[in-house]
C-alpha cells in the first residue's frame, strides 16, 4: 500500500514552511499520524481547546490540530475505533481538507477521507496493492483502475482493496474508473477536457496557493520568497504592475486591493506598452510582473526595463524556476499547478488571490492595517477554498448550470456590469 502526492512533499498550511511544519504529523503518543491537504479554518479555536485538553503542539500547522483531535476521540469515546475517531473529528472542521491517517496499531490499513472540493482523494486498484493519492499522475505509473472519494466521503483501504462510507458510516458503493494509459488522457480523468479539470480544479489551487502564508496566530502574511524588508516596504513610494492577456486583469484587481489596503499608489500596465512610452520608474518603485509561464516575451522585456533604473523587481508566477523567477529579486508562486486550458481559470483567481496576499502583506509592513482588520482578512481568505469548492460542487452536480449554457449558448450578445474588483473581470469577461 502507498501514500502518493501529484505535487510532492507537502508543507504546512499555516506557518512558514519548515521541518517542524512539514508532514505528517503525529499524535503525543505516536500511534497516529496524519497527512493533509486543505485548510482547517477553525484552527484556532479548535487548537485552544486541545491545548485546554493538555495537548501540546510542536508546529504552526492546522494539520496538527486534525491528528490531536483524532486522537482526542480515539482515546475518549470511540473505544480505540479509528474509523470511529476519524469521523468523530471530522464532523468538527470547517473548512476544505483530504486526510490520510495511519495507525501504528493497525499498520495494514490507511483511512482517506476528503470534506469539501479542496483536496482530492485518489484510491487506485492494484495486484495485491492499493494506492492513495491526491490526483492520479501520482500513481499512473502502478494502476490504471481508480476510484475518487466525494465531499464527506472516506475510504478504509488495505492491501486486498477498500472500504468507502459516508461521514455517518453508511456504506458507498462506488465504481473504478479505468483510466486510459495516454498521457493526456489519464491527466484529464474524468473530465471531458482540460478546461473543464481545470475551472473545478480552482478549490485545491486556491488551497495550494494559501499554503503555509496564512499566520493566524500573528495575525500576518508570510512572503518570505519575495525578499522585500519591512524597510524596503516602508520605502516604497509607488507600484507598477505589468502583465499581459488575463494577468494584465489579475492586476487591475490587485490595484484594488493594493491602493486599500496597503495605500500605495498602483498603475496597471500593458507589458508590450511599458518600455515603450519610457516609463518613470525610480529605486523606490516596486514593478510587479504577473505571468502564468513565467516565460512572456514582453513581460520579461518590461521586467528588464524596470531593471535598468534601479526598481526592485518581483513576479506572481506559476511555473516553478521559470525565467521570470530568476530575473527578478522576489516571487510569489500562485501555486496553481500545470494549465493547459487556453482560456484561464485557475491561474486567474490564483494570482488574484496572491495580490491580496501581496496587499496585506505590504499594509502590515507598512503599518497602515490595524491587527483586528488583519486578523479579519486572514480569517475570511481561509474560507476562499471552501465558498470556491462548494460553487463548484453544486456546479457539478446540480445541472443548473448547463442548464443556463444551454439556454444562452446561442446568444450573440451579453452587457456585463460590475463595480469596484468586479469592473476588471466584467472587463475581462467582454
Amino acid at each position: 500500500m502507498q501514500v502518493g502526492s501529484a505535487s510532492g512533499t507537502r508543507a504546512s498550511h499555516h506557518g512558514p514552511p519548515s521541518q517542524r511544519n512539514a508532514h505528517p504529523h503525529s499524535s503525543p503518543d505516536g500511534e497516529l499520524v496524519v497527512v493533509q491537504n486543505g485548510i482547517v479554518e477553525n484552527f484556532l479555536e479548535l487548537r485552544q481547546s486541545l491545548e485546554a485538553a493538555g495537548y501540546t503542539f510542536r508546529s504552526d500547522t492546522d494539520t496538527e490540530v486534525i491528528v490531536h483531535l483524532i486522537d482526542q476521540h480515539y482515546h475518549n469515546g470511540s473505544a480505540a475505533d479509528l474509523e470511529h475517531a476519524v469521523r468523530a473529528a471530522l464532523q468538527e472542521l470547517k473548512g476544505p481538507s483530504a486526510i490520510v491517517v495511519l495507525s501504528s496499531r493497525h499498520p495494514d490499513r490507511l483511512i482517506a477521507a476528503r470534506l469539501g472540493n479542496a483536496g482530492g482523494v485518489t484510491i487506485g486498484y492494484g495486484q495485491g496493492e492499493m494506492f492513495v493519492a491526491s490526483d492520479i499522475p501520482a500513481i499512473l505509473r502502478h494502476t490504471r483502475e481508480i476510484a475518487f472519494l466525494e465531499s464527506r466521503q472516506m475510504a478504509i483501504v488495505t492491501a486486498a482493496g477498500a472500504v468507502f462510507k459516508n461521514l455517518d458510516g453508511d456504506v458507498v458503493e462506488k465504481e473504478c474508473t479505468r483510466i486510459d494509459w495516454n498521457p493526456t488522457a489519464a491527466e484529464k480523468g474524468e473530465f471531458r477536457h482540460f478546461m473543464q479539470k481545470e475551472i473545478f480544479e480552482q478549490g485545491r489551487s486556491l488551497t495550494d496557493t494559501l499554503r503555509s502564508r496564512l499566520d493566524f496566530q500573528r495575525h500576518s502574511v508570510s512572503l518570505d520568497s519575495l525578499n522585500l524588508t519591512p524597510d524596503a516596504a516602508r520605502r516604497l513610494s509607488k507600484m507598477t504592475i505589468v502583465a499581459c492577456g488575463t494577468s494584465y486583469y489579475a492586476g487591475l484587481v490587485g490595484k484594488y486591493y493594493i491602493e486599500r489596503l496597503a495605500r500605495l499608489p498602483v498603475e496597471v500596465d500593458y507589458a508590450s506598452e511599458f518600455r515603450y512610452r519610457q516609463p518613470l520608474v525610480t529605486p523606490d518603485h516596486l514593478v510587479l510582473a504577473i505571468t502564468q509561464s513565467g516565460e512572456t516575451v514582453d513581460t520579461l522585456a518590461a521586467l528588464e526595463e524596470a531593471h535598468t533604473h534601479g526598481a526592485f523587481t518581483a513576479a506572481i508566477v506559476n511555473a516553478i524556476g521559470s525565467q521570470a523567477v530568476r530575473v527578478t529579486d522576489g516571487h510569489i508562486y500562485m501555486q496553481a499547478g500545470p494549465e493547459i486550458g487556453v482560456a484561464s481559470t485557475k491561474a486567474f483567481t490564483a494570482s488574484a488571490t496572491d495580490l491580496l496576499l501581496l496587499a496585506l502583506y505590504l499594509a502590515e509592513q507598512r503599518g497602515v492595517l490595524a491587527t483586528p482588520q488583519r486578523a479579519e482578512m486572514l480569517r475570511a481568505l481561509s474560507t476562499l477554498p471552501g465558498l470556491a469548492g462548494e460553487l463548484l460542487e453544486d456546479a457539478q452536480h446540480s445541472g443548473y448550470y448547463q442548464e443556463l449554457a444551454e439556454h444562452y449558448h446561442t446568444f450573440y450578445n451579453f452587457l456585463y456590469l460590475g463595480r469596484g474588483i468586479h469592473y476588471p473581470s466584467h472587463a475581462r469577461a467582454r
